[in-house]
């Protein structure tokens, strides 16, 4: 039986990268999605992809830094389904590649609106239903900038630091309520957001390959799968992870 059958599971930035990939993961493995994303082209796209699969799935434009809209969504996805089993908090930007000293102070308080803001309105809508229900599992898109230093990425790696320590703290806080709460901590993954870093340091893909214990970049697949176990059975006594899926880097 695949392992998130009938789960009702939302999830955030679901319009391109390691979100898109996720809810196909997800759908695959059984569940019915609500999906959410800034950008309603991708968003739609995702749910056509998930559809045209066999599985179910719907959308909703959202700013996860909004907490009106948060509100709205978390609501949106128990009216659709009658209850939220799991989410997967995964919108996110990258902000500038810039040294620490002459970072943009409007980029870097955008980015912590998104990224930690964002991360944190979600938690607080999605697990007041969850608590109501006895439960649910529940994952946020880290990053190893989440682990350990980012050169010329200050903002990215402190949002990233941020979540990390969000999902610990609100996995101790609520494990006594049958709540499990998990990041994923992914280097760098073969999607828009790489290509964009990508496009502003052309030798930085060698680099990073030759960095990596791995030789290679990894696949949003390869972050998907990590997400859909912790949302399963499967990961039931995992609670307050920051697992990396890093081909070894955080190993060095």
């Amino acid at each position: 039986m695949p392992t998130l059958q009938d789960k009702i599971v939302l999830i955030t930035g679901a319009g391109s990268g390691i979100g898109r990939t996720t809810a196909l993961a997800c759908a695959a493995e059984g569940a019915q999605l609500f999906l959410a994303d800034i950008d309603p082209a991708g968003g739609e796209e995702t749910v056509r992809q998930v559809q045209a699969a066999g599985g179910v799935a719907q959308f909703m434009t959202v700013d996860v830094a909004d907490a009106e809209q948060v509100a709205a969504m978390v609501q949106g996805a128990v009216t659709a389904y009658g209850r939220l089993d799991g989410a997967v908090n995964n919108a996110g930007i990258e902000g500038v590649h810039q040294p620490l000293v002459s970072y943009p102070d409007d980029v870097f308080d955008r980015v912590m609106r998104v990224n930690v803001r964002g991360v944190w309105l979600c938690l607080k809508a999605e697990l007041s239903v969850m608590l109501s229900q006895g439960g649910g599992a529940i994952v946020n898109t880290s990053s190893v900038a989440g682990l350990i230093g980012a050169p010329m990425l200050s903002a990215y790696d402190a949002s990233k630091h941020a979540v990390v320590g969000l999902t610990r703290t609100a996995a101790v806080e609520y494990a006594a309520y049958g709540m499990r709460i998990n990041c994923v901590c992914p280097s760098f993954i073969r999607t828009p957001m790489v290509e964009r870093f990508l496009a502003e340091a052309p030798d930085l893909a060698r680099r990073l390959t030759r960095a990596s214990p791995a030789g290679r970049m990894g696949q949003p697949d390869e972050v998907a799968q990590a997400i859909v176990w912790l949302l399963s059975d499967a990961a039931s006594f995992v609670n307050g992870a920051a697992l990396p899926v890093d081909g070894g880097l955080t190993a060095l």
